[in-house]
């Protein structure tokens, strides 16, 4: 697929797919291998909804990963893997070894009553064979639903049981940093309450002792050993079900998120090669885990339909010391780096003389996901990591999304720190207020639809599409609802604010938290911070702030003041908290997420319908939160 390559032809390919979006996509799609082409574009209506792409198209997007490279970069390698510990060798993959594993894995699949439709559960670490076993279930028409690698037993069997799971494909363990966890040990207490499961496969990575329970578990080199190299592909349906993916819901309980094959395949490669400006033999490296919407269409899915080399890595970036990143850009000659804010906060905190250690010139696109970035966390990462000389996309999506839609386009489009900018050619975002009202032109502020259909986005969650209606169509008839605030500035350029139930009301001024954080960050000593409302006597809301410092000899007096005065200074007297926590840490989820309810419920006073926190990256925070709260 050809890539846009100048600003002029930006905006004449972002008019042509608005005014002509059904030749727009028909001409994306095209440069694809189907076994039978589409009959109609697209058929939808966001009532119901109802969303169809490439309509009665065949294909399987194996053969567009992988067997469409086999002739022109069989020996190119596709996957580039770097282990947990340095000292551990490197595996590389190439287009041809990929074709052949994916294929002995489907046919494990088969051995084990796998047919298309069937739903299969992944808990594996970040390994090649968590890539392998994906496309696999892809080869045969199985829908996959990757689990994190991280999440509790309880986490694990919900997700097993609502789709009904009938192979789990797992590891006796991990490794994270300088800790190991047994999976299998997880695993085995997740299929307690999992009557569906008929196979457990499990990888052999740590060697730790575990059980195996006859007739049930297999071990993956066992297994792989029985069959051929020879696997067709299954016919699909471009609408047939690729993928599941568990998100967090408001209620409580997760949402499955359901992704068909032939839109997601278009829209994965397509935004994958512009917004990163990929080229040929370019080094690229998503730093995601394949548990997480990002990994599936940013580690795995979009580089290898567009025959890139995607580097995985197993560990955490602060080991065995917070050099670890930079350490494996400089050995790698990364020219393309994408990585959550989270991680750019936490290692900009550890000091400039980790990455001034590395030789990074090879990178020329800085890439940034999960959440808006903060101002002085995007200049640390300009100047620290891209050395005044990358283009940086800070890049907005969700699960439900499928793929990038609003971004930057590396070296091409205009940047603009803590902005999304512009949206991707083919994306029709409108800023509406409370009472469904599109807001036109600049320097306007609402929340976040999309008015028009994109090839990869959600059609329904997986055994409850009333659910995906109610939570995204609802809102706003004809549209489709982000639940985010947005603003648009004079530029046309999109910033997100937060989450619209992370929109503070103080005293009639509605406030989005991320504006509010990153006013906070601003001080010198704060490392990070989350900011939520709270029932006030006055204002009707007050601000909370949760506050992450650096080393300090200040007493705590001494910094809220200095910390008031600045965001009076960033933002406004009406932006000030009313209440201020120094914390040792922040409640949040395996993939970074803040998780915001946990810290309402505790500035609330509420702090006896928490939840599960088991889920959290350290549940401990929790308690210690709870404990100095004001």
């Amino acid at each position: 697929m050809k890539k846009i390559e100048s600003l002029a032809e930006y905006y004449q390919d972002y008019q042509e797919s608005i005014d002509h979006p059904e030749s727009f996509w028909e001409d994306k799609a095209s440069s694809f291998q189907w076994m039978s082409k589409w009959s109609k574009v697209l058929n939808w209506e966001f009532d119901s909804p109802k969303v169809e792409w490439f309509v009665g198209g065949k294909l399987n997007i194996t053969e567009n990963c992988l067997d469409r490279h086999l002739e022109i970069r069989p020996n190119q390698v596709a996957i580039l893997w770097e282990p947990n510990d340095p000292k551990e060798k490197v595996v590389k993959i190439t287009y041809k070894e990929l074709h052949i594993r994916v294929s002995i894995f489907a046919n494990v699949l088969k051995n084990h009553g796998a047919k298309k439709g069937d739903r299969i559960c992944l808990y594996m670490p970040m390994v090649p064979e968590l890539a392998i076993a994906t496309l696999a279930c892809a080869r045969i028409g199985a829908i996959h639903s990757v689990v994190f690698a991280g999440f509790s037993a309880k986490a694990l069997a919900d997700r097993i049981n609502d789709a009904s799971c009938n192979i789990l494909l797992t590891s006796d363990g991990s490794y994270r940093g300088s800790k190991q966890l047994c999976l299998k040990a997880i695993a085995d207490k997740a299929l307690e309450s999992c009557s569906s499961i008929t196979s457990c496969i499990v990888l052999k990575r740590t060697g730790e002792k575990i059980s195996m329970k006859p007739k049930r578990d297999f071990w993956w080199k066992e297994e792989i050993s029985k069959v051929t190299s020879l696997c067709k592909a299954q016919k699909m349906d471009s609408e047939d079900p690729l993928f599941i993916l568990y998100t967090s819901g408001s209620t409580g309980k997760p949402k499955g998120v359901q992704h068909h094959c032939g839109g997601y395949m278009v829209y994965a490669e397509y935004s994958f090669r512009n917004v990163f400006q990929y080229n040929q033999n370019d080094i690229y490296w998503c730093t995601a885990d394949i548990g997480w919407i990002t990994g599936h269409t940013y580690i795995i899915y979009g580089p290898l339909l567009a025959g890139a080399t995607t580097l995985m890595f197993e560990g955490v970036p602060t080991f065995p010391d917070a050099g670890r990143f930079w350490e494996i850009c400089d050995k790698h000659q990364v020219n393309i780096f994408y990585t959550a804010p989270t991680a750019i906060r936490a290692l900009q905190a550890c000091g400039n003389e980790f990455p001034e250690k590395y030789d990074l010139s090879s990178l020329k696109t800085l890439g940034s996901v999960g959440e808006p970035i903060n101002e002085e966390a995007w200049h640390w990462y300009n100047k620290y990591i891209g050395r005044e000389k990358c283009s940086i996309v800070d890049t907005w999506w969700q699960t439900e999304t499928g793929g990038i839609l609003i971004s930057p386009l590396s070296n091409i489009t205009k940047t603009k720190p803590t902005y999304a900018t512009l949206p991707l050619p083919g994306i029709q975002p409108c800023i509406v207020d409370l009472n469904g009202d599109e807001l036109l032109g600049n320097n306007v502020q609402g929340n976040l639809c999309i008015k028009f259909p994109w090839p990869s986005m959600i059609r329904t969650i997986y055994g409850d599409h009333e659910r995906c209606k109610n939570v995204y169509f609802s809102n706003y008839p004809g549209k489709y609802f982000t639940g985010d605030g947005c603003k648009r500035d004079h530029d046309g350029f999109y910033r997100i604010t937060g989450r619209v139930d992370d929109v503070i009301n103080v005293s009639g001024h509605r406030l989005g938290t991320a504006e509010v954080e990153n006013g906070i960050n601003e001080h010198p000593l704060v490392i990070e911070n989350a900011v939520v409302g709270f029932p006030h006597d006055i204002k009707g809301q007050g601000i909370y702030a949760y506050i992450i410092l650096d080393k300090n000899s200040l007493s705590e007096n001494e910094l809220t003041e200095q910390i008031l005065e600045t965001v009076v200074k960033e933002i406004g007297s009406i932006a000030k908290p009313d209440k201020i926590q120094f914390v040792r840490g922040l409640p949040k989820t395996r993939s970074g997420k803040i998780m915001r309810r946990i810290l309402r419920k505790v500035a609330e006073g509420d702090t006896s319908t928490l939840g599960d926190t088991s889920t959290l990256l350290d549940p401990s925070v929790v308690e210690g939160i709870i404990k100095n709260s004001k």
